[in-house]
């Protein structure tokens, strides 16, 4: 069954058009990984999907998640559903921090936005989630600037789970961090899959990651979708040049592929 499914989703101002389009779905349990360079309109399709557009930018078509459509929504509807039926991991983590609030302060407040429970409830839902991301229950007496990049980051995908959202949206979430806090944070992501059951759209312009996480992976250049299908399938025998030309950029990925 289908948590989202997109449908000619265009995505642009009154005069330049830059999401030309496109129709995909994620289905329940599934990492989808779009892929594509920059400016290929894979973040603000991202955007569009949860009602985060710039003012200055609209979308079009159909986007509809566990079957009602977003696009038609009232804001304040849309603002019960992020959060809490759609989550958002972005590449800038230390914007969905205050700098002045404590780690805890956050997870509380969320929580107070979305559900109704006792403080003390609110508090052990803090320390689990920490704790599920490998960061000690304590830090959530901390400020944001006392975390390092990576605890950062954990921390923000903590958030975003808290609530056990159908479907998280990582946006280049690992493209300010180095190899290895990379990697981990991919192992949760994925282990988080896993265990919750959730959706994964990942957004990325790295094939890598797409390898080794996606189960199926959307290709994108100048706001159309080129080519999707299974994960093994396209990275092993790509059809579209640009696809092509992706993996070939990548030498352990041609090592693999049938190029």
């Amino acid at each position: 069954m289908s948590v989202l499914e997109v449908k000619k989703l265009t995505v642009g101002t009154k005069s330049q058009p830059f999401v030309k389009g496109i129709s995909f779905e994620v289905q329940r349990g599934e990492w989808l990984a779009v892929v594509g360079q920059s400016g290929s309109g894979k973040s603000m399709a991202a955007s569009a999907i949860g009602g985060l557009l710039k003012p200055n930018l609209s979308a079009g078509g159909m986007v509809r998640f566990n079957g009602n459509d977003i696009l038609e929504m009232p804001s304040k509807k849309m603002r019960e559903i992020r959060g809490k039926g759609i989550a958002y991991i972005f590449q800038d983590y230390q914007s969905s921090f205050t700098p002045f609030l404590t780690i805890g302060k956050h997870f509380d407040e969320y929580q107070r936005t979305h559900l109704s429970m006792k403080k003390s409830q609110r508090i052990e839902n803090t320390q689990q989630a920490l704790l599920s991301v490998g960061l000690a229950a304590e830090l959530s007496t901390r400020y944001p600037f006392q975390l390092s990049g990576g605890q950062l980051q954990r921390a923000a995908i903590a958030l975003a789970l808290l609530m056990k959202p159908d479907l998280v949206i990582a946006d280049e979430p690992t493209t300010a961090l180095d190899s290895i806090s990379s990697f981990r944070i991919l192992q949760l992501l994925a282990k988080l899959k896993e265990e919750s059951g959730c959706a994964i759209l990942y957004i990325t312009h790295d094939l890598r990651h797409a390898a080794n996480y996606a189960d199926n992976i959307l290709v994108m250049k100048e706001g159309h979708i080129v080519e999707q299908g299974e994960q093994a399938q396209i990275l092993a025998c790509p059809e579209h040049t640009y696809t092509r030309s992706l993996i070939e950029a990548v030498p352990i990925l041609k090592q693999t592929s049938n190029l």
